[in-house]
């Protein structure tokens, strides 16, 4: 019997695999934006106060491939010293329907997420953009990290989180493993201060902003990650009604986007001025010095991608016999 992969989060480490799931990401963008694949919508099962389980299907056709996640959401886990996701993910070859590959679904999610925004910002800011600004502390921050340093020679950092123990102690991850100068600040405002690049990943369920919009120097980027819902805001929706708005999908963001959903709402924004992200690395998108802001929401056609990229990666020791691979990763996440 053919083997099926098992690829941890470990597998998922290093700049050549952020690097693949990144180039990946942008080949399926451009199909998505012309039309070649689409993202099923998930389904969602809510249980209990904000308690949500998550399956997430897709087929990337050209690929050959389609992938199955599935995906808890528990906000009460880091209270109890656990991570807020846990999922698995499981890749197919559409011709043979077999399993290829079971991947660690929290730290895929943080992966493609983080490679998601190193694509806008690979297409929306100066190749020497060195400066970046980090709002939040956690798992999906330090992938944003990760991946934005993939695509710019980041040479400083500036960190804020409601925590300050969990801002420092990213902070002495970083300082750690890269040469990267990082600053842990007070507020939110002293960190995106004359920043090129800023990225948000809280787990805010408010509508209140955390970002104002009077805070962001002209012609920065915001990469945007989102909170726990729908209509949760993590920058100020004013922002949008100046900025290239980049989202991957219009009716994803239309459907979970909060500041898309606000600014549209008020009146700052019409849907027709969204930008997909297939279409800007086309190069159909043009910026006039203005500031762009990428609201990503997350769609199953990433995780097929992102899944297809790592798989392509991961070392043959790392592929187990089939009667091995019923059992989830190790968690991370």
């Amino acid at each position: 019997m053919t083997a099926t992969a098992m690829v941890t989060a470990a597998d998922m480490a290093g700049v050549r695999r952020m690097t693949q799931v990144i180039d990946v990401l942008g080949e399926m963008f451009v199909d998505l934006a012309t039309g070649r694949t689409r993202s099923p919508a998930r389904t969602v099962v809510e249980h209990g106060e904000q308690r949500v389980l998550l399956v997430s299907p897709a087929v990337w056709e050209r690929r050959g491939v389609g992938s199955v996640k599935i995906t808890t959401l528990t906000p009460d886990n880091p209270g109890r010293g656990l991570p807020l996701i846990h999922g698995i993910v499981a890749l197919t070859d559409l011709e043979t329907g077999r399993i290829t590959a079971l991947l660690d679904g929290a730290e895929l999610t943080a992966v493609r997420t983080g490679a998601v925004a190193a694509l806008a910002t690979r297409f929306c800011t100066a190749a020497t953009a060195d400066d970046l600004a980090v709002i939040g502390a956690g798992v999906q921050a330090r992938a944003l990290i990760r991946a934005v340093a993939a695509v710019r020679p980041i040479k400083t950092l500036r960190v804020f989180s409601r925590t300050r123990a969990g801002a420092e102690k990213l902070a002495d991850e970083v300082r750690a493993t890269t040469p990267i100068r990082v600053t842990v600040c007070d507020s939110a405002k002293t960190a995106v201060a004359d920043a090129p690049i800023i990225c948000t990943a809280t787990s805010t369920n408010d509508s209140t902003p955390v970002v104002a919009a009077d805070w962001v120097a002209r012609g920065a980027h915001l990469n945007v990650v989102g909170g726990t819902h729908p209509d949760a805001i993590e920058v100020d929706p004013a922002l949008l009604g100046d900025a290239v708005t980049v989202v991957e999908e219009q009716a994803a963001a239309l459907d979970g986007a909060g500041e898309v959903r606000a600014a549209l709402a008020a009146g700052l924004l019409v849907a027709d001025e969204l930008r997909e992200l297939g279409r800007l690395i086309g190069g159909e998108v043009e910026f006039g010095g203005r500031n762009s802001v990428l609201r990503t929401v997350g769609m199953a056609i990433e995780d097929t991608a992102a899944a297809v990229a790592l798989h392509d990666v991961v070392a043959p020791q790392d592929v187990v016999a089939p009667q091995d691979a019923v059992g989830v990763p190790d968690e991370r996440g």
